[in-house]
């Protein structure tokens, strides 16, 4: 991470708020002057985190009203209200209670046991008339339950199972929603949840795994035999019979809402095993679009953000464990907050407000720390009708509480205005009315938006295509000479006309070898010279569909696609190369393997070249002694590597598939390398960089000031990368988990700020990422941030450049927790770059990593 992690800081860890508290502008004028938590502080018996050590903004309140008793009410994960305003909440491994609120200004709940015989809800909704219950549980059957009350003691009492559900655990099924049209309900379920059976499904059956090289299973087997198309959305009718398929391809999304305008939202989990691969996604809001896969597979096989057959993240959040959610609306906040989508983070303790902004067709936002503390599990949330915003901490039989949150300012808390729709989402919407629906009328609405630069409109002319039938629209796709166009309507054709072969079924029919020569024949006529690398991208992934679902071709169509594609290999995008690099590998391309290898060493980012050495493990020919050594010698290398728990295992089993396709004597000779010891990887690491000079920012911001013209993007990119920024920071769709996602810093800060930071990173300490010294009973002093929580356990983070290790400290031995004095950011490794190379560097971040600014020289 060396030189840019200093923008944002080093450790990012859990920010402490002291006991003893000193006042917030003194903390303000030197953060590292807070004083230490004490051990005895720390630990208390039945009593939940003390709202000293939680952190809000400015002119907000945090009370805590109720610490939960756990030996009697057990750790609860999910609440709502019911039409008096009280509120119903669950054990995650136990009963419902009911919990009568003060009233603001005042202290004192009453909670009361339901005596209805259901629990372990990680759902819960008052809806027509009925308390809703989504059961994830061993008790109790998995499954929608509806309880009532029969006997009008203002008490549900009667349970009916309205759907028995095929999952369970933390990644089963979750919340329950009520749809804003009055009449419905959303159900949102994770991806340990089978599909239910559906009446209707906006989304086309045509998912597929769509892996063209075998797929890689999570390296320590987690889900590996769970296929796609993972955790889903379902519309409801009350009584639970009519299911409707909203979208799928969601890891273990837990809870979902809508905003003021009508569209739904929900947080999506990582999986922190995946931490700096290059299939790893952060935890990340999504708009939920109807009919849209989000691309969640198992294992390595998860489809990036930027794949054409998937959709977007609206708002990459970094690591966390994504709980409940909502809108501030009907808060007693000022307006931005109203607005806000506030999202829980268990592990870390953080609530978040994320701020969206209608872009397009879909949104666009930002997001800040509403609320932080440690620990502070949460797990779920709700906006009640005083005005106020109700917390509750647990999970994982953590120590449980429940917390008021209210507004204290002076800015207006009048209900904020609607915010106005804009042209693309009303088209969305209207090509949204033909998903799951047969209407002629779909393809002339839909035809039009296949060109369109917007890709969630893209998206929903596409999944209207596919829920009609094809002969009205195959031969304008074939022949569609827009390739922006002709892209989304080809993956249509693929996806209509051959099913994944992961998801065959034997009632399906053979594959249509005139079919496949046509289609084949129409994607080899988009020139690739007139595409942008985005859509380069989107063109290799629709031929590794095809070759999916189609099968190897015959010699001469093998021909035919080999002479279309492999003069044009390599790409200048590295992620059309990740795509079009294992197409060339599954058609053999015999003289590929000089370019593979070429592209893995020059490639600048650890995941990168895991892309590159992931696809090139399946090449059998064209091989040269000399690459075959380079290429294993590449493994010494990656030895040095660091990633999630995941990470080794990954590594061990591409390497694993590579010497399967050796022959006896490329095993003999390649033996020295195949079994030489991680420890020799030291030859091949690269020397740390030279000194150059002391740079400070009243050199560099005049440079900056004089303006960044004909830089070199490519060595911008391999700076950010040679000072390991990557290994922390994604930026631009790549790069690791432990710090913040820098693409969007230069809008968010001055360009002196910028510099500053780099230069100086000790100067401001941002409470929010300031690192915590843990100072045990022991003697033992760690410094790191608190990744996870399990009872007494606290798994601290000690190493950003190490994201899979952790270090284990009871919280009952803690004597002292306290802000560190100084930035763990280096403050030299500028040092290291001269005047083109830190121009260059800084045009990349400036930029937010478009190649096409006016930064760059043209190419």
């Amino acid at each position: 991470m060396r030189v840019l992690s200093a923008l944002l800081c080093a450790l990012f860890v859990a920010t402490l708020v002291s006991a003893q508290e000193k006042k917030e502008t003194e903390k303000k004028k030197d953060p590292a002057k807070a004083p230490a938590v004490k051990g005895k502080d720390l630990v208390a018996e039945a009593a939940a985190t003390p709202v000293e050590r939680i952190k809000t903004l400015k002119d907000f309140k945090v009370e805590l009203l109720y610490s939960v008793p756990k030996e009697t009410e057990g750790s609860w994960v999910s609440m709502c209200l019911d039409p008096k305003g009280r509120l119903i909440v669950s054990d995650q491994g136990g009963g419902l209670y009911r919990v009568t609120l003060p009233k603001l200004g005042e202290q004192g709940v009453k909670v009361e046991k339901i005596p209805a015989n259901i629990g372990e809800a990680q759902g819960l909704l008052w809806a027509f008339d009925s308390l809703y219950v989504m059961v994830n549980g061993r008790k109790f059957e998995s499954g929608l339950y509806r309880v009532k009350d029969t006997d009008g003691d203002d008490m549900p009492d009667q349970v009916t199972q309205l759907r028995k559900l095929n999952g369970g655990g933390e990644h089963g099924p979750h919340a329950i929603v009520a749809h804003p049209d009055g009449k419905s309900l959303v159900v949102v379920h994770g991806n340990q949840t089978k599909l239910t059976d559906r009446a209707k499904s906006r989304v086309p059956a045509t998912w597929g795994e769509d892996h063209l090289l075998p797929r890689m299973p999570d390296g320590r087997g987690f889900m590996a035999g769970v296929l796609g198309p993972g955790g889903a959305l379902y519309k409801i009718d009350p009584e639970g019979k009519e299911w409707e398929l909203l979208c799928v391809g969601f890891r273990n999304q837990y809870d979902a809402a809508f905003n003021a305008e009508g569209d739904l939202f929900t947080f999506d989990a990582d999986m922190e095993y995946d931490f700096n691969t290059p299939w790893y996604r952060p935890t990340r809001v999504n708009l939920v679009a109807s009919g849209g896969d989000y691309g969640w597979r198992n294992g390595a096989g998860k489809y990036p953000a930027y794949y054409v057959d998937s959709l977007p993240t609206t708002v990459d959040i970094g690591p966390g464990s994504p709980t409940g959610v909502t809108f501030g609306t009907g808060a007693k906040f000022p307006a931005k907050y109203q607005r806000a989508f506030f999202i829980c983070d268990w592990s870390y303790g953080k609530l978040y407000a994320v701020h969206l902004k209608p872009q397009g067709s879909g949104y666009t936002g930002e997001f800040e720390e509403f609320i932080s503390g440690s620990p502070l599990p949460l797990t779920d949330l709700l906006i009640h009708p005083d005005g106020a915003m109700y917390f509750a901490i647990g999970g994982r039989n953590t120590q449980s509480g429940l917390y008021r949150v209210t507004y204290t300012g002076k800015e207006s808390t009048a209900p904020a205005t609607e915010v106005p729709s804009t042209p693309e989402r009303e088209a969305r919407l209207k090509l949204e009315a033909f998903h799951g629906v047969k209407d002629p009328a779909a393809i002339a609405a839909a035809w039009p938006a296949l060109a369109s630069e917007d890709r969630f409109l893209r998206g929903a002319a596409r999944v209207a295509l596919e829920h009609q039938d094809p002969a009205g629209w195959r031969e304008k796709a074939l022949n569609e000479a827009n390739p922006t166009a002709a892209i989304p309507a080809l993956l249509a054709l693929v996806h209509v006309s051959a099913p994944c072969p992961a998801h065959r079924k034997p009632s399906d029919p053979p594959v249509d070898a005139a079919r496949s020569k046509q289609i084949a024949e129409a994607l080899s006529k988009i020139d690739w010279s007139k595409l942008n690398g985005k859509q380069q991208a989107d063109l290799a992934r629709v031929w590794q569909i095809y070759l999916n679902r189609f099968g190897t071709p015959a010699d001469a169509e093998r021909e035919k696609i080999l002479a279309a594609l492999n003069p044009v290999f390599p790409l200048r995008d590295r992620f059309a190369n990740a795509e079009l690099l294992p197409v060339l590998v599954y058609l053999q391309a015999p003289d590929v393997a000089g370019r593979g290898v070429k592209l893995l060493a020059s490639a600048p980012t650890q995941e990168e070249q895991i892309d590159y050495a992931r696809a090139l493990r399946m090449l059998k020919t064209g091989w040269t002694p000399e690459q075959r050594k380079e290429y294993f010698q590449w493994f010494l290398k990656a030895s040095t590597f660091k990633g999630g728990s995941s990470f080794d295992n990954f590594m061990a089993n591409i390497k694993r598939d590579a010497v399967a396709t050796l022959t006896p004597s490329e095993l003999a000779e390649l033996k020295p390398i195949l079994e030489a010891a991680p420890a020799q990887a030291s030859a091949t690491v690269s020397k740390p960089r030279p000194f150059v000079k002391k740079w400070t920012l009243d050199e560099v911001l005049p440079l900056v000031n004089q303006g960044l013209k004909e830089r070199d993007f490519d060595r911008g990119r391999s700076m950010f990368a040679a000072a390991n920024c990557f290994a922390c920071h994604r930026f631009a769709g790549e790069g690791g988990a432990n710090g913040p996602d820098l693409s969007g810093a230069a809008g968010r800060f001055s360009v002196r700020d910028l510099l500053e930071s780099i230069v100086d990173p000790s100067k401001t300490i941002s409470d929010q990422y300031q690192a915590v010294v843990i100072t045990t009973t022991e003697g033992k002093t760690v410094t790191g941030r608190i990744v996870n929580l399990s009872n007494d356990n606290m798994m601290i983070n000690t190493d950003m450049l190490n994201p899979g290790g952790s270090t284990s400290i009871k919280r009952s031995t803690v004597e002292s927790m306290e802000p560190s004095k100084l930035s763990m950011m280096p403050t030299s490794l500028l040092d290291t770059l001269n005047q083109d190379e830190l121009l260059d560097l800084l045009a990349f971040l400036l930029s937010r990593g478009d190649r096409k600014s006016g930064m760059f020289r043209g190419e």
